[in-house]
């Protein structure tokens, strides 16, 4: 009997095996201490995502500087100092021949006032979202530098913890996607400008994580197909950038989209006919990338049935399949998913009257069943969406200032 596409085993170019091609995508926890190391209930939560099935889970963002954070209490592994903790968390998200991939990253100028007010970036471009970021300082040579290099300590650092792979974040107007994008990098220097000069640091980086890492451990790289802002990165910066980092044998390609400005990776709102009609965002570029690059393509959004993985697996339009909210919305997923083929997944809906807030509370409404189920108890898909803002307001104020 032939085994559905969705539940074979995928080989990686560097020789790891991954045991099914559905990936948990990255979902930031906010469950930190205030040493920034991983708790308890990290490890509770990924002991539960392992027991369910999946081939693959890639951490939340890991920062790799506590100055600059994506949201108060994320992971900061900067020294040894993290790697106890993070091993806690690896020892259970490996379990039942589970990959854990450490996504690491910087936030730059999308570092919110609850962690600092002195933003750095590549150029001083600010972010204005609800008052939250304050004016970024252009970077200097040497901090880009430093960026770069502690980049490479992390992703050793993941590597000694126990993770099973690196994935480095270069999208979602996060710092290295600020220095892709024209509309975020106006330097005139080596590191502007062109194309080639806006992904010197994600080269860089990767090369030298390629080399500390060796070439038997997985290396993924997040990147944007595009910003969807005029004047942002685009799907020809980005086809550059991908031909590119095939030379650098990566392992894996996870393609996503968007910004703070424009949040088509949290809110989902990418809809293109094509992609209404096929369940998934970012495959029209993704099958544009098959036909110039041999890089295992993963892509994250919109995937709701087994069917429809089954088909685009067995078409070849991607090797892995990543998925978010599912995780978050079914306490059983992806184990249901990949044993019935006529199940679909439902989405959590609610109803929220601030156009301008209403990706901070579907934020907030997400970080809350995360943290349910890091404490052994129910989703809760009726929260309401009001409560949410002020519990992620809260949050990040208590753990960011106090």
């Amino acid at each position: 009997m032939k085994t559905k596409p969705i539940l074979e085993e995928f080989t990686l170019p560097c020789g790891v095996i991954i045991k099914n091609r559905i990936a948990k995508a990255a979902m930031t926890e906010r469950l930190a201490n205030k040493k920034q190391q991983a708790t308890k209930a990290i490890v509770d939560l990924y002991k539960h995502w392992s027991s369910n099935g999946a081939g693959l889970l890639i951490s939340g963002n890991i920062m790799v500087d506590g100055r600059y954070k994506e949201a108060s209490a994320n992971i900061v592994l900067e020294d040894e100092s993290g790697i106890e903790s993070l091993r806690e968390v690896a020892k259970v998200a490996t379990q039942n021949n589970t990959q854990f991939w450490a996504q690491i990253n910087h936030a730059g100028r999308q570092a919110s006032i609850f962690s600092t007010f002195k933003p750095i970036a590549p150029s001083a471009i600010q972010l204005k979202k609800l008052m939250l970021f304050a004016k970024p300082k252009a970077m200097t040579v040497a901090e880009i530098k430093d960026v770069e290099n502690r980049f490479v300590t992390t992703a050793i650092l993941a590597k000694k913890a126990g993770c099973t792979g690196v994935q480095i974040h270069a999208a979602h107007g996060y710092l290295l996607s600020q220095f892709l994008s024209p509309k975020t990098n106006k330097r005139e220097d080596d590191y502007g400008g062109s194309i080639e000069n806006r992904a010197r640091l994600l080269f860089d980086i990767v090369k030298r994580v390629r080399v500390e890492l060796g070439d038997n451990f997985p290396v993924s790289v997040k990147l944007n197909s595009a910003d969807f802002q005029r004047g942002g990165f685009n799907e020809e910066d980005a086809m550059y950038v991908i031909q590119y980092l095939e030379t650098l044998h990566i392992d894996l390609l996870e393609i996503s989209g968007g910004t703070y400005e424009n949040i088509v990776f949290l809110t989902e709102r990418y809809e293109r006919e094509s992609t209404r009609q096929r369940e998934a965002y970012f495959l029209d570029f993704a099958k544009k990338i098959k036909k110039q690059t041999t890089l295992p393509i993963m892509v994250t959004g919109g995937f709701r049935s087994q069917k429809f993985c089954n088909e685009v697996l067995a078409n070849k339009e991607l090797e892995m399949i990543g998925f978010a909210r599912p995780f978050i919305t079914d306490e059983n997923f992806p184990k249901i998913f990949l044993e019935d083929e006529n199940y679909r997944v439902g989405d959590a809906t609610f109803d929220f009257k601030i156009k301008k807030m209403k990706d901070f509370a579907e934020a907030g409404f997400y970080d809350y069943q995360i943290h349910q189920l890091a404490k052994g108890k129910r989703l809760n898909p009726k929260y309401n969406p009001y409560l949410a803002v002020l519990r992620l307001t809260k949050n990040e104020l208590v753990k960011g200032w106090l």
